[in-house]
């Protein structure tokens, strides 16, 4: 399987989109827009703002989702 690296993450606050390069060996749990600053935490049973708010789950998900796994290999 290939991982998918890149992910549009759109703010829920302004709407604003942006294409973003995902970290392959951790989450992030943290990020901030672009364009109004707002500070995106993930969503409730989410490991990271990718799984909440982007266009592609983040690589760790995309990994275990492959294998027919649940849960995120990188942060339990």
């Amino acid at each position: 399987m290939n991982i998918i690296l890149q992910s549009t993450v759109t703010c829920p606050h302004c709407g604003f989109s942006k294409v973003e390069t995902m970290p392959t060996d951790t989450c992030q749990y943290f990020y901030e827009c672009t364009k109004c600053g707002h500070l995106l935490k993930p969503k409730p049973g989410d490991c990271c703002v990718f799984c909440s708010y982007g266009s592609v789950k983040c690589p760790p998900i995309q990994e275990q989702d492959s294998k027919g796994q649940k849960g995120c290999s990188c942060c339990g």
